[in-house]
């Protein structure tokens, strides 16, 4: 399993997180859900999206974004804000096997005092004029970059 850990703030959608818990499960990585979500976390359209891997995949709740950024800044891993406001493409950034990358709510991002406490902030060029990307898409994206840099691929 990666050191690696992503972060979704008060997610909106729960067959984003599905996919994002499927998909960590698959890969290796852990997830840290920042409350509260925008759904139940035993939400039907979560089980559908995640399917069997649910149980596989490693997450822990926090209850508040203070919470949060208390253990991250115990455990000495930088927090990484995954971004629109960003200037730095995530395929530039130099990620480290222990770097936690914070993905904002599906319907508004982060509050401006969660960019300021980020460590870096990265983003996904787009087309002009493009809003954003999906969030499971982007935590893809991102998250298979900072395991391609860090050699956190599982093998076997």
């Amino acid at each position: 399993m990666s050191d690696l850990r992503i972060a979704l703030y008060q997610p909106d959608i729960p067959g984003n997180t599905g996919t994002i818990l499927r998909l960590a499960a698959c890969l290796g990585f852990k997830v840290d859900i920042i409350e509260p979500a925008g759904f139940d976390l035993s939400d039907r359209n979560l089980k559908r999206s995640g399917m069997d891997y649910l149980a596989m995949a490693s997450l822990t709740r926090h209850v508040t974004f203070d919470r949060f950024d208390e253990s991250v800044r115990a455990s000495g891993r930088r927090l990484i804000l995954a971004s629109t406001k960003a200037s730095v493409p995530y395929a530039d950034f130099r990620f480290e096997a222990q770097d936690v990358i914070l993905f904002g709510r599906e319907s508004a991002g982060v509050p401006e005092a969660v960019h300021q406490r980020a460590d870096a902030r990265v983003l996904i060029p787009m087309m002009q004029g493009q809003r954003s990307i999906n969030l499971a898409v982007s935590v893809g994206m991102i998250v298979g970059e900072a395991l391609r840099q860090t050699g956190g691929f599982a093998s076997g």
